[in-house]
């Protein structure tokens, strides 16, 4: 049976929206600077009556039409790493979580470019159609910079701009660096850019995203009361040789309030900035924040950063009913809006802005995203599915009647994932060892579907509009796929002997659609040959679900050479990906890619580079 404990807690609460509160469509921002700063002087000395008393003061805007603010509406498509086989020669190689939004990876496609990432260095390899070379490499910091105390993490491309995000500690915030690649593959540095920003790691989540020409950052950042508070607002500077100073981005008129309660220890300005990438290698940027405890995990959608934030549940406590706070933040010039909200999400994964509503799975337990909170207990769990009309000011509330109870109660390491639709999550780990693994109809309703699975599940991932589920049984790594219509149902396995997926990671997974119910698809795992066992990329082929081998690009084997590396010298993101270039095959391990054709349904090596800075080449 579901558990209700969730909903038993949810329905002691009042769910019912004031007249006060209907009135009020978005979030209120502080009127003046002098205004902010008098708040943030009465909270730092004041008793809880007076930071009411402040927040009362506040004038909330004029109400609007459910229109304005719902926002722009788009449909959604919930994409895993789709590409259409008409667009087999994309840009595209990052398995993002919705289409249009790319995410800040280790690799990307230019042309007939592949621009690498790693330890600290970008470089840049031509894979044409009969050739594979290094061609250019540079550090992945400007010159003069001293990289100590920092890691590079994530690069982006925009025309022919590299944008690498890095976070320093030693300078305390978001690196931003600029660089070109030309006709000819060769890369230059151009201009880096220091963002103000607390740490944005995450074990699961990513720090940047791109639409078009608009880079897109989400910071909390800690608001220091008792040292100088501008210290804590979003401010971009200039750093070539020496850094100039800090320009703030965000004016008083763009902090908003939730009306949760905060106190002076545990007050974070949720930010969101984002920078228009242009050629002249400037970064404009501008940022809005709301005021607000900390706990928060983020989910980018189209046109709307969400951000959910509150409620006192840390490490496993059980969480009261609407305490936390889901901010959506639109790109745009309009203001956040607020939703009041039970439990916490997973990840990233847990959201799905679509047709009008929000879907979240949540738990009463989970802890976000932050560093490496995902992977630990998520508790009850629920679906919340509530209309974006329901979100406006500090009054408006989430009912009893958006949340859906569901089944399972999981140790940790949960996995979630909204494929067409329908919502699947599973664990590695299970109360009493359950590893069930279940599917849900977000949108039309109807119970879980439990999916029987003889193996883990460790990751979900699309094929079209069906979904693939990875996951262990005992030393083997085993592939699932699973028909999405009326019904859930799992279709065919195939399984890896004695081996693991080596990327945990999103990004670590790509398929490759080749006509409406096949296509290919690879995942880096450890293990998986008899003969030499090793790193390598495993490739299935699936034809209308029925998955077969197609075979293993695999790691040359032998210890690797220095690479002098001086910086970012562990690969937290990973250093492993699947790629495809039309009916071109290639996996990138490492400092090696390995270049594959499809034969007679059997993967053949063509060729191999090594890119490591000294290699000869």
């Amino acid at each position: 049976m579901p558990s209700n404990r969730l909903l038993s807690v949810l329905a002691l609460c009042a769910f019912s929206l004031s007249a006060h509160c209907a009135e009020s469509a978005h979030l209120a921002a502080f009127r003046s600077e002098a205004e902010f700063q008098a708040y943030l002087k009465k909270l730092k000395v004041g008793e809880a009556s007076l930071r009411a008393k402040e927040q009362a003061s506040i004038p909330m805007p004029a109400s609007a039409s459910a229109a304005d603010a719902a926002g722009s509406l788009q449909k959604v498509e919930v994409t895993g790493s789709r590409i259409s086989q008409a667009d087999a020669e994309s840009d595209a190689i990052t398995n993002v979580q919705t289409q249009g939004v790319d995410e800040g990876g280790i690799v990307k496609k230019l042309g007939e470019y592949l621009i690498v990432l790693r330890r600290g260095r970008l470089f840049s390899i031509k894979a044409g159609a009969d050739h594979l070379r290094p061609v250019s490499s540079i550090n992945a910091y400007g010159p003069g910079i001293s990289p100590q105390g920092a890691w590079y993490d994530e690069m982006l491309i925009s025309g022919r701009t590299l944008v690498v995000i890095g976070y320093s500690y030693a300078r305390g915030g978001t690196e931003i660096g600029l660089f070109h690649i030309n006709e000819a593959g060769v890369l230059s540095y151009r201009n880096t850019y220091h963002l103000r920003s607390n740490d944005y790691f995450s074990s699961r989540n990513y720090a940047s995203r791109l639409i078009g020409r608009q880079l897109i950052f989400y910071s909390p950042m800690e608001v220091d009361l008792y040292g100088d508070s501008s210290n804590s607002l979003p401010a971009v500077r200039a750093w070539q040789a020496k850094p100039g100073a800090f320009k703030r981005i965000l004016p008083a008129t763009e902090i908003y309030q939730t009306g949760l309660s905060s106190n002076a220890y545990d007050l974070t300005l949720h930010s969101v900035t984002t920078c228009d990438i242009t050629e002249r290698s400037t970064l404009e940027c501008r940022a809005k924040a709301v005021l607000g405890p900390s706990s928060r995990v983020f989910y980018v959608s189209a046109d709307s950063v969400y951000i959910w934030i509150g409620g006192s549940g840390m490490y496993g406590q059980a969480r009261k009913p609407n305490e936390s706070t889901l901010l959506r933040m639109p790109l745009g010039s309009s203001a956040p809006q607020a939703l009041r909200v039970s439990g916490n999400p997973i990840d990233q994964m847990s959201f799905l802005e679509r047709d009008g509503y929000i879907n979240v799975l949540v738990g009463s337990q989970s802890n976000g995203d932050g560093m490496w909170r995902a992977e630990g207990k998520a508790g009850s769990l629920a679906l919340l599915r509530a209309p974006l009309r329901a979100f406006g000011g500090t009054g408006a509330r989430s009912q009893e009647k958006h949340y859906r109870a569901l089944p399972a109660e999981y140790s940790w390491g949960i996995q979630n994932r909204y494929v067409g639709d329908w919502l699947i999550y599973g664990s590695q780990y299970a109360r009493g060892g359950d590893s069930a693994t279940y599917a849900v109809p977000y949108a039309r309703g109807g119970q879980a579907v439990p999916l029987a699975l003889k193996h883990s599940t460790e990751r979900i991932e699309a094929l079209g509009n069906d979904a693939l589920i990875v996951g262990n049984a005992g030393n083997d790594l085993v592939f699932s796929s699973v028909r999405l219509d009326a019904k859930a149902t799992p279709v065919s396995g195939y399984i890896q002997r004695n081996a693991v997926q080596s990327e945990s990671r999103t990004h670590g997974f790509f398929y490759q659609p080749q006509g409406e119910a096949n296509g290919i698809l690879g995942l880096p795992i450890l293990g998986g040959s008899e003969e030499r066992p090793s790193a390598a990329v495993k490739y299935l082929r699936n034809k209308k679900l029925q998955l077969s081998d197609l075979g293993l690009l695999v790691a040359s084997p032998g210890k690797a050479r220095d690479d002098g590396c001086q910086v970012s010298c562990v690969d937290w993101y990973g250093n492993a990906r699947p790629i495809f270039i039309g009916g071109r095959v290639y996996a990138l391990m490492g400092y090696e890619l390995v270049e594959g054709r499809i034969v007679d349904d059997a993967l053949v090596e063509l060729r191999r580079v090594n890119y490591a800075p000294g290699q000869r080449r």
